[in-house]
């Protein structure tokens, strides 16, 4: 009958898990939050929807206002390790 249990998939499994995971979350906020994104039919009906405040709130979210101020490298002790001129 063969194995059912196969533990070389087990890391596969754990990427796809996380993977889906990440779209679904991306997809539900989107769906939820995203000002250009109209559900009730008084928004659908207005050609023009007037939230420029609500747009910045999207799009300036708190990991973008947390990583603004961070300066833009992976692995910082890394670099200055590699870059520093002692020799």
């Amino acid at each position: 009958m063969g194995r059912w249990v196969r533990p070389e998939v087990y890391p596969l499994m754990a990427a796809m898990t996380f993977v889906t995971s990440m779209c679904v979350f991306q997809l539900t906020r989107n769906i939820l939050m995203n000002p250009d994104v109209r559900i009730n039919k008084t928004n659908r009906t207005t050609a023009v929807l007037e939230n420029a405040e609500e747009g910045e709130k999207y799009s300036q979210h708190s990991l973008r206002r947390f990583l603004s101020h961070r300066p833009p490298e992976v692995f910082p002790a890394l670099n200055r390790f590699f870059s520093s001129a002692d020799e």
